[in-house]
């Protein structure tokens, strides 16, 4: 019922993922990350909040993107009817993908991130997604937001969307955790509306004071 992306940035060591859904809330089921660990993406049929969280600890304890997905997913006799996608610190990338997830379905790994979706509107939804994450050339934020576009143009959920989401997680910056939690028009056009205002202005200025993972203490001067 979803489809989302995960990445990493080379350049800024950022991590982050987006995604989109034609149900409710898409940003509390769906993307967990941690950058003592990485990033995952647990959605489907039947999402389990619990392999999104499991994930993130198997490759917190040393686990590779690949070995964290085969642990998670196989210990769990409602496998099938879920989906997971996960990105480890270090650009690698895993997925698997239930039997009884609706078509269209799948996964596409690029160089440092990883594209799933079930519920598509085509064939199409996911390479445009990927496609329009590398081929912009934008902040690492919006380019996640270009992807979730690219992958709405070309078909997005067969249900329309409802929902979306982007997390960006930085050792030097706050985190960025921006949700469309409902909207019935436009939930990616409204999401980069929100995008939009919080990297710019009075907040973007704000955010410059908060602690972060390198500097616990960080006051404004």
């Amino acid at each position: 019922m979803t489809f989302s992306i995960l990445a990493r940035d080379p350049e800024t060591g950022a991590i982050g993922g987006a995604a989109a859904t034609g149900s409710l809330c898409v940003g509390g089921w769906v993307l967990r990350g941690d950058l003592a660990a990485g990033m995952s993406a647990s959605q489907g049929a039947a999402p389990s909040t619990f392999w999104g969280e499991d994930v993130l600890q198997c490759m917190h304890d040393g686990s590779d993107a690949g070995r964290a997905v085969g642990l998670v997913t196989s210990k769990d006799q409602g496998r099938e009817h879920r989906q997971l996608s996960a990105l480890d610190m270090n650009g690698g990338t895993a997925a698997f993908t239930g039997s009884e997830n609706k078509e269209a379905k799948g996964t596409i790994e690029f160089t440092g991130g990883i594209a799933a979706g079930n519920m598509l509107g085509g064939k199409d939804v996911l390479p445009a997604m990927v496609d329009g994450f590398v081929r912009s050339d934008l902040a690492f934020g919006a380019r996640l937001l270009a992807s979730l576009f690219a992958a709405r143009d070309a078909g997005g959920d067969y249900r329309g969307l409802l929902s979306a989401a982007l997390l960006v997680l930085h050792s030097d910056r706050p985190p960025l955790t921006l949700r469309i939690d409902h909207h019935s028009d436009d939930p990616v056009g409204a999401l980069k509306e929100l995008y939009q205002r919080a990297t710019t202005g009075d907040y973007a200025k704000l955010a410059q004071q908060v602690p972060v993972s390198t500097d616990r203490e960080r006051v404004l001067d």
